[in-house]
């Protein structure tokens, strides 16, 4: 039996641009770097108030990577979307989406990953 969700691996292009990112936009922090026996460049960004990471990894001499519209995206619940939307604007980052009201009484967002992916933005209802 499957006993927890330990984290998500995202394979990039650029790993250090993809890093920044998330540590600039989301202010997640790294959690630890290796090299797998491969020779994969790993990152793993630890993620607030959660057991979970997500992985960043570069393979070398590997296709590049092409991620498809909606092919999948990571969520993120923030206190105040306005106020985390103006913080993000400040340092230079835009919400490609939103923000929009759901019938739930909650509110998202979205801004766009390095590579193409997705990163929701979601205030829930009060």
């Amino acid at each position: 039996m499957v006993k927890k969700l330990l984290h998500t691996r995202m394979r990039v292009n650029d790993l250090e641009r993809t890093v920044k990112f998330y540590q600039d936009a989301l202010e997640l922090k790294v959690a630890r770097r290796s090299v797998s026996p491969r020779g994969a460049q790993i990152v793993f960004l630890a993620t607030p108030n959660s057991d979970e990471e997500i992985e960043i990894c570069q393979l070398p001499n590997s296709p590049a990577v092409q991620v498809q519209p909606d092919l999948m995206h990571l969520a993120f619940e923030v206190d105040d979307l306005a106020e985390f939307s103006r913080q993000l604007e400040k340092k230079g980052f835009k919400l490609s989406d939103g923000p929009t009201p759901t019938s739930s009484g909650s509110v998202i967002g979205f801004i766009d990953a390095p590579e193409g992916y997705e990163i929701e933005l979601i205030q829930r209802a009060k």
